[in-house]
């Protein structure tokens, strides 16, 4: 019994060496090297992960464009349409590549109709720039569904991998045969994590900000329907 400790005790530092060049051999791996490990299904979450970049920066960009001083529009429409200038009105609305903009402009263009065929212009006006805004997001959210899946499907392939090598070695069999399994099933499941957790973090940001640009659009839409029912100055003093 004590020839075997003995012999354990001079083992060790052999096994300690051996350890410590594993890890310094696995900390100059780089980064590009750690994911080759996860193996195939690293390629479907590479993928995933540059459509979600750029979904993310093409509706960033696009609701950043969109942006406008609402009040000056209406106030600007409203001092032409009141001087009877409804041909500028348009014009005016056509200088600006944006969502309010194109709204008005198909409303001023049914004036002279009844107020219902206006209010009916402006709601499919509306719906086709709402449609607009949320284009694309749809794919933002399939990534946050999907990515964690694909990242799962990976451990499990990883185990599968780490068991095979188990019962090909018959039992005998070390750490380091059992790494790649490991690698697999830790890589994928981490990178589909946190694709995952950013795509969905971005789109309730995304969707939060085309909600708030709806109900501005709403808003503008119903002050410029006040606004033509509202009967100007040369009308007053007719009456």
């Amino acid at each position: 019994m004590n020839i075997i400790y003995l012999l354990l005790l001079q083992a060790q530092p052999a096994e300690d060496d051996a350890l410590i060049e594993m890890l310094q051999d696995d900390s100059s791996m780089s980064f590009f090297e750690i994911l080759s490990q996860g193996g195939l299904l690293m390629i479907p979450l590479f993928i995933l992960s540059i459509l979600a970049i750029y979904v993310i920066s093409e509706r960033w960009r696009t609701l950043e464009n969109s942006r406008m001083d609402i009040n000056q529009m209406l106030n600007n429409i409203e001092t032409l349409l009141k001087s009877g200038s409804q041909h500028r009105a348009i014009q005016y609305c056509e200088e600006f590549d944006k969502p309010l903009a194109r709204i008005l402009k198909a409303g001023i263009r049914k004036l002279g109709r009844p107020i219902l065929d206006i209010e009916n212009t402006i709601k499919n006006a509306g719906k086709k720039e709402i449609f607009n805004l949320e284009k694309r997001m749809n794919w933002l959210a399939t990534i946050a569904g999907v990515a964690p899946l694909i990242g799962f499907t990976g451990t499990v392939t990883g185990m599968i991998r780490a068991f095979m090598d188990i019962q090909s070695l018959q039992g005998n069999v070390n750490p380091s045969v059992l790494a790649g399994g490991i690698w697999e099933a830790l890589i994928t499941t981490a990178t589909g994590l946190i694709v995952g957790i950013i795509a969905y973090g971005f789109y309730n940001y995304l969707l939060g900000k085309i909600n708030r640009m709806i109900f501005e659009l709403e808003n503008a839409s119903a002050d410029f329907i006040d606004l033509l029912q509202t009967p100007s100055p040369k009308k007053r003093q007719e009456v």
